[in-house]
Parts: C-alpha cells; sequence; structure tokens
C-alpha cells in the first residue's frame, strides 16, 4: 500500500506553449535495458478501497532507473510517456534487424539446396 496523496497527473504542453530547452538524444537500447529491470508492482493508496487498484513502478524506482522528473515522488505522464515511446522504437529497431537476419537465412538456404 502506498501513503499519500494521488499522483500528478500532468498533460503534455500545449505545442504553442514554451519550446524545450536542450534536447538531447537519447540511447534507446540502453533505456530499454533499464526499464526492463524496472520493477513493476499492483498496488493501492491507503485512502482508497482496497478494490481499486493500480500498476506502474514506485516513483522512487522510475526517478533511480531514469533521472527524469521532478522528484522521487511522482511520475509525470510526459516522462513515462517518453520512456515508454522510446522502448518502443528500439524494439522496432530489434525486430527490423532480427527480420532482415531471418530473411538473409533463409535466402541463403534456399540458394544452397540439397549437394549433389
Amino acid at each position: 500500500m502506498v501513503d499519500g496523496p494521488a499522483p500528478e497527473m500532468r498533460a503534455v504542453p500545449d505545442p504553442l506553449g514554451p519550446d524545450p530547452v536542450g534536447p538531447e538524444p537519447v540511447n534507446g537500447q540502453e533505456l530499454l535495458e533499464r526499464l526492463a529491470a524496472l520493477p513493476i508492482s499492483e498496488w493501492n493508496y491507503d485512502f482508497d478501497d482496497a478494490s481499486i487498484r493500480h500498476l506502474g513502478p514506485m516513483a522512487q524506482d522510475f526517478a533511480a532507473a531514469f533521472g527524469l522528473g521532478n522528484d522521487d515522488k511522482t511520475i509525470s505522464l510526459i516522462d513515462a510517456n517518453g520512456v515508454v515511446m522510446v522502448a518502443i522504437q528500439a524494439l522496432h529497431r530489434r525486430v527490423v534487424a532480427l527480420e532482415a537476419e531471418l530473411a538473409a537465412l533463409k535466402s541463403g538456404e534456399a540458394g544452397s539446396g540439397p549437394a549433389a
């Protein structure tokens, strides 16, 4: 059970609002490994009925894994979504590479045929 107020829910910034400062490239494969190691739990808040369950990482674990957000008490939606988007991109790149490798192996098998 988690003590304290409900998590802060933040909307994605308005595209007409302030521009992000200092965007930096992200290593998707490294982020994917950190995400894979992140503990995910099912839990409820002490102020909710026990039947109301939530699923996700603890904010402290998320902050330690990714160093994002204002503190280690909340996970902002933009940070959670950003981590998930980068992880999906990294998985996509892995799938594309594996499909290409499989296609190359299949075409090599088709060309070799039985020895005469």
